[in-house]
């Protein structure tokens, strides 16, 4: 039951890192920071990352890996916008580090549904077969493709003229 509980929380934190993480990659590609939706997508997915650790395991498997690799790209996506605040060659690492993180989410999503939705399932019961394959080739290149526009597109806007001379 208890299990239960968790997992459902766990996903709740999921869909809305990656709900929050898509209403942040429209502002990337239209130059908005978007900072409320931000700190939610940040938070949600270091919390889909850490939570992701909570489950029962007797050996590290590759969503291990995957919530590593997300938690060391969320840190440096952090870094680049909370400390570095977005200046000079941060601007472009918080724009690809917090598009891979959100990419992972993503990723880890599509895994999930060729594993818990019967159609899904029938048509790739192992993750090996073509199906599976090209559905996790489209969403890389996808963010592959929106990661390179976001990064040329998001530029800090100038803050207002304070008045004087």
């Amino acid at each position: 039951m208890i299990l239960e509980i968790y997992t459902i929380v766990h996903v709740l934190i999921s869909l809305v890192g990656i709900f929050s993480g898509l209403v942040v990659l429209i502002g990337l590609l239209n130059g908005n920071r978007l900072d409320g939706w931000t700190k939610l997508f940040l938070i949600t997915t270091v919390a889909t990352s850490v939570t992701g650790f909570g489950f029962p395991f007797h050996h590290f498997t590759p969503a291990h890996a995957v919530g590593v690799i997300s938690l060391v790209v969320l840190a440096i996506a952090i870094f680049a916008r909370y400390r570095r605040h977005l200046l000079g060659d941060w601007r472009w690492i918080y724009v690809i580090s917090a598009i891979v993180a959100l990419y992972l989410n993503v990723f880890v999503g599509v895994v999930q549904s060729f594993e818990k939705v019967p159609a899904l399932k029938a048509l790739a019961p192992t993750q090996t077969e073509p199906p599976f394959a090209i559905t996790q080739l489209i969403v890389l290149a996808v963010f592959v493709l929106l990661a390179i526009i976001a990064a040329v597109r998001f530029r800090i806007k100038p803050a207002p003229a304070t008045g004087g001379i």
